[in-house]
């Protein structure tokens, strides 16, 4: 399919569905969840799922790229703000409560793709400005941040317990302020 050319009425019907079904799924599941089950939720082919994304990386980016544009948008927003530990902190508490609401957050901010590079960027000047500040911890890289939320995000979708993600959010963000003397 040329990619100048519009998608017929029926398949653009084809691709808002697996986007919707896509998107429910993993919501729910996050990023492992087999494309079969987001062709099933659609009502649609294994097929039809690969003609309008040729992979699952793909796919889940079409799903994930306004929500994560936002996260990005966000923190270059706090990026100028005056006070850039409260900048970094707050950004890690949307972080925190994006998470929770969606088990993919924890993939959409680990998968590889463009987004997450920038994401990651965006995420290392918020932490360098928080850094330079004295608000946190000089040890700490973007990628441990990365790996920290990634980490804390699918511990608080494995159990019952709506208050973990909290918790252990609180425990993160202690141990990432600076020792007080």
């Amino acid at each position: 399919m040329a990619a100048d050319r519009p998608l017929r009425s029926d398949a653009r019907r084809n691709r808002d569905r697996v986007l919707r079904a896509a998107q429910e799924v993993f919501g729910e599941s996050g990023f492992d969840v087999p494309l079969d089950e987001i062709a099933t939720r659609a009502g649609v082919g294994a097929g039809t799922v690969y003609r309008h994304f040729p992979t699952k990386e793909a796919l889940f980016q079409a799903v994930v790229a306004d929500r994560v544009a936002g996260l990005i948008a966000d923190a270059q927003r706090r990026a100028t703000e005056a006070d850039p530990g409260v900048a970094f902190f707050d950004f890690l508490a949307r972080l925190g409560a994006e998470g929770a609401a969606k088990r993919d957050t924890s993939d959409a901010i680990a998968v590889p793709g463009p987004l997450r590079d920038e994401l990651h960027d965006a995420l290392a000047v918020l932490l360098q400005r928080a850094q330079h500040a004295g608000a946190v911890r000089a040890d700490i890289t973007a990628a441990d941040l990365v790996a920290l939320f990634k980490g804390l995000l699918d511990v608080a979708h494995e159990a019952d317990d709506p208050g973990r993600a909290g918790r252990v959010l609180a425990l993160v963000i202690d141990g990432l302020r600076l020792p007080r003397l």
